[in-house]
């Protein structure tokens, strides 16, 4: 299958010229990067969430295989849905699927679902990939698309995961990206004393310390799935620090501290 971008000329620039002429602005290529086993981005338009993308994946050493799981916004396909094969078209050109690894996560790990659907019109995780693209031409992508379930099933899909890449890859051969904003319109201060609360959780490696703190203080972060199977996932392949590297609202874009959107970097090692 090949799948259409959903969101070029929208999210993100939708011709190849134009995108790599904000990249190269945005993206630091010289900068110090490290071998990490997960990372966060976030994945609304790059007006509001580029800069936080940018410097996040610009200290990441982006290895031939990522595996991108993001939370379904569109309520279509299954569960946990899994594209197993094709290619994704994007500005910067087509994008494999890695086959291989994909059928081994799907004979692995009874939750996830082949199922295209999800996929189609999901913007949570095409943002993402000219990123990937950008410092890693020949970058293949395994995508996952996954909505509500239990803390106990979020946990077991990471560690499954987890059990397939390291039976079958060596270390840091595979990124693990989550695709998540945090809080939805909310003031701007009240925006931030939340996401801190989340972020708390993130950098202890906690997910289930995330999860209550969410439901505790009302926190509207759209991808705390994701992020909680990814922090299974590397706590699983020994993973022992979390990095916040940049957090801004898209006030910081707007100006209207009215009603924003929170949106963070985060790099697990």
């Amino acid at each position: 299958m090949l799948r259409m971008p959903a969101v070029a000329g929208q999210f993100y620039p939708g011709k190849a010229a134009e995108l790599r002429k904000l990249l190269d602005k945005i993206v630091d290529k010289n900068s110090k990067k490290s071998n990490c086993l997960g990372c966060i981005l976030p994945h609304a338009g790059y007006v509001y969430s580029g800069l936080v993308a940018a410097e996040t994946i610009s200290r990441v050493k982006v290895p031939n295989t990522c595996i991108i799981i993001g939370p379904n916004h569109t309520g279509l396909g299954s569960r946990f849905s899994i594209m197993k094969e094709g290619s994704w078209r994007l500005p910067f050109g087509d994008v494999k699927i890695n086959s291989n690894l994909a059928a081994k996560l799907i004979e692995n790990c009874g939750f996830l679902e082949v199922d295209n659907i999800a996929h189609e019109r999901e913007h949570s995780l095409e943002v993402i990939v000219p990123f990937l693209q950008y410092l890693n031409p020949a970058v293949e992508i395994v995508p996952i698309v996954a909505a509500l379930s239990s803390l106990k099933d979020y946990r077991d899909i990471g560690e499954q995961i987890a059990s397939v890449v390291k039976s079958d890859y060596t270390q840091n051969e595979v990124l693990f990206v989550a695709s998540s904003d945090m809080t939805h319109y909310e003031e701007d201060k009240i925006a931030r004393r939340k996401d801190n609360l989340a972020l708390e959780a993130i950098l202890a490696l906690n997910e289930e310390k995330l999860i209550s703190s969410l439901e505790a203080n009302d926190i509207s972060m759209c991808g705390f799935v994701p992020v909680s199977i990814m922090l299974a996932y590397s706590k699983y392949l020994g993973a022992k620090k979390a990095q916040l590297i940049k957090y801004q609202t898209s006030a910081d874009a707007s100006g209207d501290l009215s009603s924003v959107v929170g949106y963070a970097g985060v790099i697990i090692n």
